[in-house]
């Protein structure tokens, strides 16, 4: 078993961020770390929050967070997914910032991860993550992600429970339906429900519902004021709600089952994409070839023919 496995399974919060780190670098070791895991993880009950930015989601995040340590006492990460800078490749937004009275917890452990221009909202690394924080003995792991969006749908992936975030009266609700993330929502938080609008945007989001016709599971809507720690009760109460449902219904292990295929399919296309890569830069003919394309002595479909036989010799 690998030493920093090792660290990770007695609790050792500070193996836990290398591991972390070996995977978003891609290190050597990164393969074996995550073969070692594997039989200690599958425990952690996952929740994605998204929403449009400015709507709360950390802050809110971090009520949820005291709430499970202080009435719970549960063993809580979170996954704080940002967008990256296009200069140090570090993650911009640095949620930790705000969720910094839990950094001295030993039972929190809190990563901001960037997106490094994955186009689902979700780092490539981020279902990699989860498992260090699962196999470290987390109860609930959160995922914030970095946005609302056709894009970021790829969080219902991954998380067992999915609640977007919402604000009232500020136009971003509309755009929610828009994005079709009416069919990601396994719950709505309406935060800074303490604002103008609050009812009516409770009102929209309803009538939405409604035009789905009979659905076997309805989206509650809970309203939230994270600045004074209101609806945070009422917020676990529905996600535990929908894991009751998931649990009765038999979408629980189907959801898994997915999610463990999507995730093979993933490593397997992530492999296919460095072999390309390095077929690539040992292809003395490749830059001639391209220059080929553009004059149109060949076309592009044939090109990508022959380099995927040659990828698959």
């Amino acid at each position: 078993m690998h030493e920093l496995v090792k660290r990770i399974l007695t609790g050792d919060k500070r193996a836990v961020a290398r591991a972390i780190t070996y995977i978003e670098n891609d290190e050597p070791d990164k393969a074996q770390v995550l073969r070692d895991l594997h039989p200690y993880t599958g425990k952690a009950y996952l929740v994605g929050l998204t929403g449009s930015p400015g709507a709360g989601k950390s802050s809110l995040t971090d009520r949820v967070i005291a709430y499970l340590r202080r009435e719970h006492d549960l063993k809580i990460g979170v996954i704080a997914v940002d967008p990256t800078s296009p200069f140090t490749g570090g993650a911009i937004l640095g949620d930790r910032v705000r969720m910094g009275t839990h950094a001295l917890d030993p039972g929190v452990f809190i990563r901001s991860m960037g997106t490094r221009g994955s186009l689902g909202g979700l780092a490539r690394a981020t279902q990699e993550a989860l498992r260090v924080l699962d196999a470290w003995g987390c109860d609930v792991i959160l995922i914030e992600t970095v946005g609302v969006g056709q894009s970021e749908l790829d969080i219902m992936n991954v998380a067992d429970t999915t609640v977007v975030v919402l604000n009232p009266s500020a136009g971003d609700h509309i755009q929610t339906m828009k994005a079709g993330i009416m069919e990601i929502a396994d719950l709505f938080a309406i935060n800074k429900a303490d604002l103008p609008g609050t009812d009516k945007t409770e009102r929209e989001v309803q009538y939405m519902l409604d035009l789905l016709g009979h659905i076997p599971w309805r989206p509650p809507v809970v309203r939230t004021v994270s600045r004074e720690n209101k609806g945070v009760t009422e917020l676990w109460q529905a996600v535990q709600d929908h894991r009751a449902y998931l649990e009765s219904s038999g979408l629980w292990e189907q959801r898994r089952h997915k999610r463990r295929q999507d995730e093979i399919v993933t490593m397997i296309e992530g492999t296919m994409a460095r072999r390309l890569k390095d077929l690539i830069a040992a292809d003395s003919d490749w830059k001639e070839k391209l220059i080929q394309v553009e004059a149109g002595s060949i076309d592009p479909f044939t090109l990508a023919d022959e380099m995927l036989g040659k990828l698959l010799k």
